[in-house]
């Protein structure tokens, strides 16, 4: 899938894979995260994300779109309808011919991700009313682990390019990989997690993935998640704490 694979952000990309939705098949990349590429239609009414590395045969890619709408079913219930948004999927093939997983959501408007955010700039009110959003959807997110065994990714990762991504997933960089997910990424520069620009500023969070590797190596990232939770909760307190300020 050169076309997407090679494609900056804000540049127009056209391929058929595309034409479900868009009647020149093109589109425009305006994210790009841990293994997805994101775009959006002409019209600015859906966000389309592909993950290239998953093509395939219509089997396989079937077998990955159950899985994935399984887990973002699972997720979505969990946070409930005030912290999700809807996630759809479709098989479409692409200019290469493969089959591709396109993940289909709404764009959602007058909103950036958590990581963008100048709470500075904010009122006492609104960094309060975010400390309130998190703090439940943290606490959603923990049920979400106790009762299914794994949870949403609250935090994201971002790539300016497809060639970033796939440089920060080369297994050289497996440290600087540790050190982001341990110190770096907060809930409250959160890449997944979407915040309305106007007040009450409400937070929907835009990843349903699930963690695809091994079981063993799920259960260490899902209790280190948790652990890191009670650094967030702390973060989160004193964001609260300063809406007199």
């Amino acid at each position: 899938m050169a076309p997407l694979l090679q494609t900056l952000l804000g540049h127009p990309v056209t391929d058929q894979v595309f034409g479900f939705l868009d009647h020149d098949h093109q589109v425009q990349r305006v994210a790009g995260g841990n293994e997805s590429e994101v775009y959006c239609t002409d019209d600015h009414q859906f966000v389309i994300k592909i993950k290239g590395e998953l093509a395939g045969s219509t089997d396989t890619a079937l077998a990955h779109a159950q899985t994935m709408r399984q887990a973002a079913t699972e997720f979505a219930a969990c946070l409930g309808e005030t912290y999700s948004i809807p996630t759809y999927f479709v098989i479409a093939r692409d200019n290469a011919g493969e089959s591709q997983v396109v993940i289909i959501q709404p764009y959602v408007h007058h909103a950036r991700p958590l990581a963008e955010a100048d709470y500075a700039q904010l009122s006492g009110e609104g960094r309060a009313e975010i400390a309130r959003q998190l703090s439940d959807i943290i606490k959603r997110a923990v049920g979400c682990y106790r009762d299914r065994g794994r949870m949403p990714d609250l935090y994201g990762r971002k790539s300016r390019t497809p060639e970033e991504r796939k440089r920060l997933n080369a297994p050289s960089m497996i440290f600087w990989r540790i050190w982001s997910f341990l110190v770096q990424r907060t809930l409250l520069r959160s890449q997944n997690l979407m915040m309305g620009e106007i007040y009450p500023h409400p937070i929907v969070l835009v990843d349903y993935d699930p963690v695809r590797q091994s079981n063993l190596y799920q259960w260490l990232y899902y209790l280190i998640r948790w652990m890191l939770f009670w650094r967030d909760r702390l973060l989160i307190q004193t964001l609260a704490q300063d809406k007199d300020s």
